[in-house]
Order: structure tokens, then sequence, then C-alpha cells
């Protein structure tokens, strides 16, 4: 069997970093694509159009996207570490994370996404959303959630109380 080509869903949380060696462990020598979507200031700031601030926006910006390539860069480092090949994508739009994951996926015809999940339940999830979940609808690639340590250990504390 060949080892699929992975998309690793990284954003330097403990999470994504989980899921970085679950998928060097499940995957050793892989090739992935350690893969970063961030929001440029401009989508935040598209009505301030001739506005004085709009230069300061686009300073933060350049420095916020500096940061999202060190992000990438570091997922890589972390990546090849742990035994995959793997190269730094960071993606740019004003489309969001899920969706920037999925056509990420599409474009380099992926074969596996991999993404940390933080296991956000209730309101919390409600409000903001679940990146791992709206990738997991709506993909037609094959998806491998993740869940951090912690997420783990409540749900088997969890299971443990009610058997």
């Amino acid at each position: 069997m060949s080892t699929p080509r992975l998309l690793i869903a990284y954003d330097g949380s403990p999470n994504a970093k989980h899921a970085v060696d679950a998928a060097a462990a499940l995957f050793p020598g892989a090739r992935a694509v350690v893969f970063y979507a961030r929001q440029p200031m401009e989508s935040f700031a598209a009505h301030l159009q001739g506005h004085p601030a709009l230069e300061k926006l686009d300073e933060i910006d350049r420095a916020a996207f500096d940061a999202s390539e060190a992000i990438a860069a570091g997922g890589a480092v972390l990546a090849e570490a742990k035994g995959l090949t793997a190269e730094p994508l960071v993606s740019s739009t004003v489309a969001t994370a899920s969706e920037a994951i999925i056509d990420a996926a599409d474009e380099l015809d992926i074969e596996l996404i991999v993404i940390g999940s933080r296991g956000q339940r209730g309101m919390r999830a409600t409000v903001l959303g679940s990146t791992s979940t709206n990738v997991l609808h709506h993909t037609a690639h094959p998806t491998l959630v993740i869940p951090s340590d912690a997420v783990a250990r409540a749900r088997y504390a969890q299971r443990a109380a009610v058997a």
C-alpha cells in the first residue's frame, strides 16, 4: 500500500502539533503539506477604502503574513523531525479556514486531510464554529481528525464514569 500525500492543517497550537505527531506515527515517511490558513487584514478593512488607517493595517498585515509563514515553516520542521517529508504552505484568503483547507486539498490533489480537534461542544462550538467539523462535512477528501490529548483524556474519563 502506498503512503498517501497528506495535507496537515496547522496553526501552531498544541492540538495541531499533536496532529502532526499522529500523522507521522500513522504514515511514516509520507509526503505532507503543512498548511496554515490566514485571513488578510484587507478582508476586515474593505470599508476603509482611502482611509489613512488602511496604511497602518497594511503594515500589520505584512507582519501577520510573515508570522503565518513562520508558523507554517515551524510545522514543516516539526513534521520533518517526526520523519515526514514536509513543505510549508500559507493560504491568504478571505475564505474561512475550513474552506481554505478544502480548496488547498483540491488544488494539490491531496489524498488525506489531517486536522486536529479542540473538542469544543455546546454553545462555544455553535458560536465559534469548528474547523474540523466543517472540513468533515464539506470535503470530498478522506479526513482524519485527531483529538487533542486533553480531549481524549476527557472522553475516556467520561466513558469510565458512565460505565
